[in-house]
């Protein structure tokens, strides 16, 4: 069984502005019943920093799926997360002339009910690198780095 999910990315420009050498690197992503989102290159390659990049795309979609993941993982082992805010580091480098993402940087500080295994949080976080598909779509490392807190007693 097949998933699809659809999506349209649309632009509008002229890549002939041969007095500047420049062309818009501004688009729209789209995608039926989601609000539109708009994306660019990178600053450094001539984008817009105020819109959603490749690489922050990247990196949100890995850290989505690891998260759902992890989530989904701890509550079949009955683990009382409470909350998880990631800090996520996409790396983009140089290897053999070619630029690609060479490194995403996983950080998450994960919230955990008092009294929780944090052994037990830190195991199934590292599972759930193995069943996140879009993890296992990358060529890229992922470097995995979370960190465990109790919540307050009443949090």
């Amino acid at each position: 069984m097949s998933n699809v999910y659809p999506l349209s990315l649309r632009w509008e420009g002229t890549t002939t502005d041969y007095a500047t050498g420049e062309h818009s690197r501004a688009a729209v992503a789209s995608a039926p019943g989601k609000p539109d989102l708009a994306v660019s290159a990178a600053g450094p390659y001539g984008g817009d920093d105020t819109r959603w990049n490749p690489e922050d795309l990247l990196g949100a979609s890995l850290a989505t799926c690891h998260m759902l993941t992890f989530l989904s993982l701890a509550r079949k082992v009955r683990l009382d997360v409470r909350g998880y805010v990631d800090d996520v580091q996409v790396v983009l480098g140089t290897e053999d002339r070619v630029t690609r993402v060479t490194e995403i940087r996983l950080a998450p500080t994960i919230r955990v009910a008092p009294g929780t295994d944090a052994a037990k949080v830190r195991e199934m976080f590292e599972k759930a690198h193995k069943y996140c598909f879009i993890g296992l779509s990358l060529t890229s490392a992922v470097r995995m780095e979370p960190r465990i807190e109790e919540v307050a007693a009443g949090e």
